[in-house]
C-alpha cells in the first residue's frame, strides 16, 4: 500500500468520524430516544460511511476514468474532488436513509422509506459534507499551492523547449536553402473591407477579437508592438493561421503566438500567458487549458 492510498483512507477515516460525532451531537433521526443503542447505529452509520467512500472510489476510477493522482495538476485534484462529494453525498444519504427504514424505524416511526426523509437526509449529510470539504482544502492549502507553483514552473519549461525546437526548425530550413518554413514566413491577413496587414508570422503576438473587428498585435521593425484592427472574424482568422501550429487559440477572444510567449501564469482560478515586448496577460479559457497542456506536453 503506497503513501498516497494510505492518506485517503486516513482522509475518508476521518471525515466519516467528523460526520458521526455530528450527528451524534445533534441526534437526528430519533436518536434521541435511543439509550446504548444509539452507539449502535452511530457505528453502523460509519460504516456505511466508509462503504460509501469505497464505492465511490470504484465509480471515479473505473466508471468516470478519474483514478486517484496527485501528479495530474491542481485542476485536476479540485475536479476530482468535487465529483467525488457530487457522487458520494447522495450515495451515503439513500445508504443511511435505508438503514433508518429498516434498523430504526420500529421505535421511531418517522424513520420509514419515504422521499421526505431522503431529502432530509440529504440536506443533512449535503451540510456535513460541505463542512468536511472546506476543512480539507484549507488544511491542503498549501499543499495546492505548491502543486499550482510546480505545475507552472513544469509548464513553462516545456513551452521553453517548444520555442527552442521552434527556432531550431526555422535554422534548419535556411541553412538547408529550402523553401520558407511556416514558422518564420511572410503572410497577409485580410479583413472583409480592403485593410489588411502583411507581417512576418514569428513576429505576430497575438490576435483579439474586439466587435465586429479583430486587433492584431505585432513586432514592428524597431522590435516595438504596433496594433492594427481589422474588419474580421476570429473564425476567419483561426481559418487563414491553421496552417501555423505556433499560432494557437486559447481563448474564445484570443489567438496567441506561443513563440511569442514570455511566461505562463497559472492558479486554481485562471491560466494567463504574458506576451513578450507588449507584456499583456492572455486569458485562457477553461475549455482549452487541457489542450494547452496536451500541446506542450507533446513537443
Amino acid at each position: 500500500m503506497n503513501k498516497g492510498h494510505k492518506e485517503t483512507i486516513s482522509i475518508r477515516f476521518v471525515s466519516c468520524a467528523f460526520m458521526v460525532l455530528a450527528i451524534a451531537i445533534f441526534k437526528p433521526f430519533g436518536l434521541e430516544v435511543w439509550q446504548w443503542q444509539a452507539y449502535v447505529h452511530l457505528l453502523a452509520i460509519f460504516a456505511l460511511g466508509m462503504f460509501s467512500c469505497f464505492l465511490t472510489e470504484v465509480i471515479l476510477r473505473y466508471i468516470v476514468r478519474m483514478p486517484r493522482s496527485y501528479d495530474r495538476g491542481v485542476n485536476y485534484i479540485i475536479s476530482r474532488n468535487l465529483r467525488f462529494q457530487c457522487i458520494n453525498t447522495p450515495l451515503v444519504s439513500l445508504l443511511i436513509c435505508l438503514y433508518r427504514h429498516f434498523a430504526m424505524s420500529d421505535v421511531v416511526e418517522s424513520n420509514k422509506l419515504s422521499w421526505g426523509n431522503y431529502l432530509e437526509t440529504l440536506v443533512i449529510i449535503s451540510f456535513l459534507s460541505f463542512a468536511v470539504g472546506l476543512y480539507w482544502r484549507f488544511k491542503f492549502r498549501s499543499r495546492y499551492l505548491s502543486a499550482e507553483l510546480e505545475e507552472t514552473k513544469l509548464l513553462n519549461e516545456q513551452l521553453k523547449k517548444l520555442q527552442t525546437e521552434s527556432r531550431g526548425q526555422v535554422l534548419d530550413v535556411d541553412s538547408s536553402n529550402q523553401a520558407t518554413c511556416p514558422h518564420d514566413s511572410l503572410i497577409t491577413l485580410e479583413g472583409t473591407t480592403n485593410e489588411h496587414v502583411s507581417l512576418e508570422i514569428s513576429d505576430l503576438l497575438y490576435l483579439e477579437a474586439v466587435g465586429n473587428y479583430v486587433k492584431v498585435l505585432a513586432l514592428q521593425a524597431n522590435n516595438e508592438a504596433h496594433t492594427t484592427m481589422l474588419r474580421a472574424t476570429m473564425k476567419q482568422m483561426e481559418d487563414e493561421l491553421q496552417a501555423y501550429p505556433m499560432i494557437v487559440r486559447c481563448h474564445r477572444a484570443f489567438m496567441v503566438n506561443l513563440g511569442q510567449v514570455e511566461q505562463i501564469s497559472s492558479n486554481s482560478r485562471a491560466m494567463q500567458l504574458v506576451m513578450r515586448h507588449s507584456h499583456d496577460a492572455i486569458p485562457v479559457s477553461r475549455s482549452n487549458v487541457n489542450k494547452l497542456k496536451e500541446l506542450l506536453e507533446q513537443r
